[in-house]
C-alpha cells in the first residue's frame, strides 16, 4: 500500500465500487444497519502483489461520477480483501471514531449487560413493547436500507451460487434443524413453534459484525443478510406455516404482512433514500451510529426482559434446545459451504449466516401472532445464544487466520 494512501469507511456495510483494476475487491463493510461509521488511515507498505491498495475517493461531490459516492473507496487487490483486514485500527482516527468501533465490536458484552438487565431489572427494557418494538426494528432495516444500492442486488446476480448456497442454508438447513431439535426434544407445542419460527427467520444485521472479526466476506455477509431479509416476506410464513402448522394455528398471511411491513418496507425506502438523495443520506448515516448501537442492544434486551419470569424458572430447559439449534446451524453452514468447494473466507461467512438470524424479528412475529406467550420464548433465548455463540467463533477464527491461497469465491 503506498505510504499516502489512505482508507475512509464512510456508513456502516458500505460496498466498494468495483472499479476496472479490482477484479477481487471485496467491501469493507462491518455492522450493517447499525449505522457505524469509522475512519482508517492506512499503513505504510511494500509493493508485494498480495497487499492491498486502498486509496480515498476525496474529490468535491460536484465532480463524483455515479458510480463513486463521496467518502466511497477505490479498491485494488489480487487476493480477497478480507485477508487484509488489519487486526486493530490504526493510529490517527479521531477519538469518537475509535468509540464507535470499540463499541461495534464489543456487541456481545453489550448482550450479556442486555441480558442480565433483563432478567433481574425488566422494568429498565420492557418498556419497548410490540408497537415501540416493531419501530424500533423497523428503523433497523431502514438504516440497512440506507447503506444498499441497486448495484447491491446486481452484485447478488453475478454470485448466484455463492449466495445462493447460503440462502440454501438459511431457509433450507436451518428450519429442519429447528424441526429435528424440537421433535428431538419433545418440546411442548408451544415451545416447539417457538423453535421453528426463528429458525425460519432471516439473517441478522449482527452477522455482518461477526463476520468482519472473523476475518470472512464483508461484502458476501451484507448481500446475504439483504437477499435473506427480502426472502423473508414469502419463506418465513411459508416455513412456519409447513413445520409449525401441525402443532399449533399458524397465520401465514399475518405473518407474510408484518414481515412485508416491518423488514420490505423500511429497506426499499432506505435504498431509494440512497439511490436519490445519496447527499442526505451520508448525513443521516454519519450521526446515527451510537444510537443504532443503543438501539439493537435494546432489542436484544427488551425480549429477554418480557419473559424474564420464565427463563427464572425454565431457563435451563429452554436453553439446551436454542443452543444445540445455534451450534448446528454454524457446523452445518461451515461443512456444506466447504463441500461446495468454497474458500475458507466464504465458508466462515455462509457459517455465521446460517447461525445467526434475526431474533428480534421472530420474537416480534412471536408477539403478533400467536396467543400463547411461551412461543415467543425461544427468540428471546436465541438473542443471547447467536450474538456469544457467533461471536465466540469469529473470535477464534480471527485468531486462527486464514490460508495463504485462500479462493477468492466472491465476484465483484
Amino acid at each position: 500500500m503506498a505510504p499516502s494512501a489512505a482508507c475512509s469507511m464512510a456508513s456502516v456495510s458500505r460496498a466498494l465500487r468495483p472499479q476496472p483494476r479490482a477484479s477481487a475487491c471485496s467491501a469493507a463493510r462491518l455492522g450493517c444497519g447499525l449505522g457505524i461509521a469509522w475512519s482508517m488511515p492506512s499503513h505504510g507498505m511494500g509493493n508485494d502483489k498480495h497487499e492491498l491498495g486502498l486509496a480515498v475517493a476525496s474529490a468535491p461531490a460536484a465532480t463524483i461520477t455515479p458510480v463513486l459516492r463521496s467518502r466511497q473507496i477505490l479498491c485494488k487487490a489480487e487476493a480477497n480483501v478480507s485477508s487484509n483486514l488489519p487486526d486493530s485500527l490504526p493510529t490517527g482516527v479521531s477519538q469518537y471514531e475509535k468509540i464507535v468501533e470499540l463499541l461495534t465490536t464489543l456487541f456481545p458484552v453489550w448482550v450479556i449487560l442486555g441480558t442480565i438487565i433483563g432478567i433481574y431489572k425488566p422494568y429498565m427494557v420492557t418498556w419497548l413493547e410490540t408497537d415501540l418494538f416493531t419501530m424500533g426494528l423497523g428503523f433497523l432495516m431502514l438504516l440497512m436500507g440506507l447503506t444498499l444500492t441497486f448495484e447491491d442486488f446486481r452484485r447478488c446476480m453475478r454470485n448466484p451460487w455463492t449466495v445462493g448456497v447460503g440462502f440454501l442454508a438459511q431457509y433450507l438447513i436451518k428450519p429442519m434443524l429447528g424441526f429435528s431439535v424440537a421433535l428431538a426434544l419433545k418440546l411442548s407445542a408451544p415451545l416447539a413453534t417457538g423453535l421453528i419460527l426463528v429458525s425460519c427467520c432471516p439473517g441478522g444485521q449482527a452477522s455482518n459484525v461477526a463476520t468482519y472479526i472473523s476475518k470472512g466476506n464483508v461484502a458476501l455477509s451484507v448481500l446475504m443478510t439483504t437477499c435473506s431479509t427480502i426472502g423473508a416476506i414469502v419463506m418465513t410464513p411459508l416455513l412456519t406455516k409447513l413445520l409449525a402448522g401441525q402443532l399449533v394455528p399458524v397465520d401465514a398471511a399475518g405473518l407474510a404482512i408484518s414481515t412485508f411491513q416491518v423488514v420490505l418496507v423500511p429497506t426499499v425506502v432506505g435504498v431509494l433514500a440512497h439511490e436519490y438523495f445519496p447527499k442526505f443520506t451520508e448525513r443521516i448515516i454519519t450521526v446515527t451510529p451510537l444510537f443504532g448501537v443503543l438501539l439493537t442492544t435494546l432489542l436484544c434486551a427488551s425480549p429477554i426482559g418480557q419473559v424474564a419470569e420464565v427463563l427464572k424458572t425454565q431457563g435451563g430447559q429452554l436453553f439446551i434446545p436454542v443452543a444445540l439449534l445455534h451450534v448446528a446451524a454454524f457446523a452445518l453452514g461451515y461443512w456444506l459451504s466447504r463441500l461446495s468447494t468454497f474458500g475458507e473466507s466464504t465458508s466462515r461467512t455462509i457459517s455465521i449466516e446460517c447461525g445467526m438470524q434475526s431474533s428480534a424479528l421472530g420474537f416480534l412475529l412471536a408477539q403478533k401472532h400467536f396467543t400463547n406467550p411461551l412461543v415467543a420464548v425461544p427468540s428471546a433465548v436465541s438473542v443471547v445464544c447467536m450474538a456469544l455463540g457467533g461471536s465466540a467463533l469469529a473470535v477464534y477464527w480471527r485468531n486462527k487466520g486464514l490460508p495463504a491461497n485462500d479462493k477468492d469465491d466472491f465476484k465483484e
